[in-house]
């Protein structure tokens, strides 16, 4: 098996004239955390877009496990372990936090049509559901509504149905957005925890968080890619400093 679980050939997406996405060549290492970073507009949402199928590429390929799935539709995509955590992260909120990833889970017992039955037959779940949540430390919260959680620990839950669905490729949009010092940490130490035998992809801001858990960086700008590397290698990079400039780029530096 190829050390590549994700490779991307010139991808590209023009809307109106406006090149979002440019001649994008990513390739995610099987095993790695794989982080997407670059300045506002570079381009990594959609990038993140193109590679779940919301929006088709103009130009290039994607291969995932060395198949071409370029023309896949998302679902397909889905079901050969891409999973983007907002795609199933819209929490239930006046379902309980178990509930909520029983719910994840219905796609492996073939119940999922079965939606509307009632929840009850899904109690054989529970003991898979319950190792999940204790994985991402909900399992004291395993009976409370979601709606009533945290924030932090709802993206802790959104990361839990996720993993429900047995990603061997897992895309985090952003995950510690919007949080408190002490929420980033846990999410942090959360997803080092759960890449192990995964593979990880993500979009975040923090570079915090990027220097103590990415293995591999890459940097778009203008929605191109601007630079690769270690933390080490991308953050002293000129051309990186000169697109994030000023405060962004003292941040970067200082991260570690």
């Amino acid at each position: 098996m190829s050390e590549l679980i994700l490779e991307t050939t010139g991808l590209s997406k023009d809307f109106k004239g406006f090149t979002a996405v440019d001649s994008v060549n990513l390739q995610v290492q099987r095993g790695h955390i794989h982080a997407l970073i670059g300045p506002n507009g570079a381009g990594k949402t959609t990038c993140f877009n193109l590679l779940t199928k919301f929006l088709e590429p103009t130009r290039g390929k994607i291969l995932f496990n060395g198949i071409d799935i370029t023309g896949e539709k998302p679902a397909e995509i889905a079901r050969r372990g891409v999973i983007r955590s907002f795609q199933i992260s819209a929490v239930f909120p006046h379902l309980t936090v178990l509930e909520n990833v029983r719910i994840g889970l219905q796609r492996f017992t073939g119940t999922s049509f079965h939606f509307w039955k009632g929840l009850t037959g899904l109690k054989q779940l529970d003991a898979r559901v319950l190792a999940l949540l204790e994985l991402v430390d909900l399992r004291e919260m395993a009976q409370l509504k979601a709606g009533d959680l945290p924030y932090g620990r709802k993206r802790a839950l959104e990361i839990a149905t996720t993993m429900a669905m047995e990603p061997e490729l897992m895309l985090l949009d952003e995950p510690t957005q919007g949080m408190g010092h002490e929420d980033v940490e846990r999410v942090t130490d959360l997803i080092k925890r759960v890449a192990e035998g995964r593979t990880v992809l993500m979009v975040e801001h923090n570079m915090r968080v990027i220097s103590r858990i990415a293995n591999r960086i890459t940097v778009l700008a203008r929605g191109a890619v601007l630079a690769e590397g270690d933390y080490d290698t991308v953050s002293k990079h000129p051309a990186v400093l000169e697109a994030y400039m000023g405060s962004e780029a003292a941040e970067l530096q200082g991260a570690h």
